[in-house]
């Protein structure tokens, strides 16, 4: 199987699969010198990991990481990075029934067909499970971002099925468990009430996650194939369950007038962000906006039509424990895939560009 490996410059394999017995990945490209230890890591594991509020799976998973190389004397060295993520919690035989048939949704069909074997076992390689080494990863590119051009990372839940939340502030994001930036207790209770009554009905619903990167540097990216929304949307994309992916205005643009979407400058910066903080497939120096859509969760308990290797019909039914939304758990997951494309676009215009000087002032 190839396409392991995300990024040209900042690169990261993940290995491993669900019902294994450890996940990981091998990052290369990182610069040398940047401080490093387990607890520039594992915050970010454990805002994703499993078992952290009735409303996800209930697999208990601690996802403690391991740093196997690269780090010498409590410094990056420049080469190659090894995480390992132990599996502490697989219980394979919730997919027993599964293994000759497919579930809806779901790419057990497409990896039949493709490689003539699968891992029914909470969907092998498909699986969500494989999101946490990237998000390790994504914490050291995080944490040197910052460092060079103080660049952050913020994310939250914009909606959740049917249910719009409203954004209020940053903060509140930290203090329930949907990365929601809003304080309204009522919403949160009719939010918790919904994820009860699916998960009692065995059903699934989808979610919006907004993110942004805040410090972006004006000049990152190129301006014809390696455009830097083209990469955030492929990036996007390659996130388990994302269908659907927006920078800045997005569709709404559609139905914006000329005179209205186009950011107009003045000496002071620009006024508005339509453009979600990139123009020809360059950063602009504003906030880096995206918007994903994250379907149903695939594995649910409600029994659905399907057929069976010999392409016979089949009722399926998924046990186990699954998310309900797996877009509770994406936040940190779209700030990953957001903070891997960035520093793979720094360190390329650095080793283009440089420190490139114009003589028009830069905006505010």
């Amino acid at each position: 199987m190839s396409g392991n490996t995300f990024g040209k410059l900042f690169t990261v394999t993940t290995f491993g699969e669900s019902h294994g017995p450890a996940i990981g990945c091998i990052i290369d490209g990182c610069p040398p010198g940047l401080a490093l230890c387990v607890d520039d890591i594992q915050p970010e594991l454990d805002r994703r990991k499993p078992g952290t509020s009735r409303h996800v799976t209930q697999r208990q998973e601690s996802d403690t990481v391991q740093i196997l190389s690269g780090v010498y004397q409590g410094v990056t060295t420049g080469t190659p990075i090894a995480l390992l993520i132990p599996n502490e919690d697989q219980r394979s035989k919730d997919y027993g029934n599964i293994a000759e048939t497919f579930r809806p949704g779901h790419a057990d069909y497409t990896y039949w067909h493709k490689y003539g074997v699968r891992d029914p076992r909470g969907g092998g390689r498909s699986s969500a499970r494989l999101t946490a080494p990237v998000v390790g990863a994504a914490a050291i590119a995080k944490k040197w971002l910052k460092q060079q051009y103080g660049t952050v990372f913020l994310g939250c839940m914009r909606s959740l099925g049917d249910i719009d939340v409203p954004f209020q502030a940053w903060e509140h994001v930290a203090n329930n468990p949907f990365f929601a930036a809003t304080g309204d207790t009522a919403l949160l209770a009719r939010m918790e009430a919904a994820m009860d009554a699916l998960r009692r009905d065995g059903d699934s619903i989808g979610a919006r996650i907004d993110v942004v990167a805040q410090n972006v540097p004006v000049g990152w990216g190129q301006p014809i194939y390696d455009k830097l929304d083209a990469d955030i949307a492929y990036a996007m994309m390659g996130i388990n369950a994302v269908k659907g992916v927006e920078i800045g205005a997005g569709f709404a643009s559609v139905a914006q007038r000329g005179s209205e979407h186009g950011d107009e400058l003045t000496p002071g910066g620009f006024i508005g962000n339509n453009a979600g903080g990139v123009l020809g497939g360059i950063s602009t120096g504003q906030d880096i906006t995206v918007s994903i859509a994250i379907k149903p969760t695939s594995s649910i308990r409600t029994p659905r039509r399907s057929i069976d290797k010999d392409g016979q019909p089949a009722s399926v039914e998924t046990f186990g424990r699954h998310d309900p939304c797996v877009g509770i758990r994406a936040t940190p997951i779209a700030e990953a895939m957001l903070a891997l494309v960035l520093i793979d676009h720094a360190l390329m215009q650095r080793a283009q560009c440089g420190d490139v000087k114009v003589a028009t002032p830069k905006l505010a």
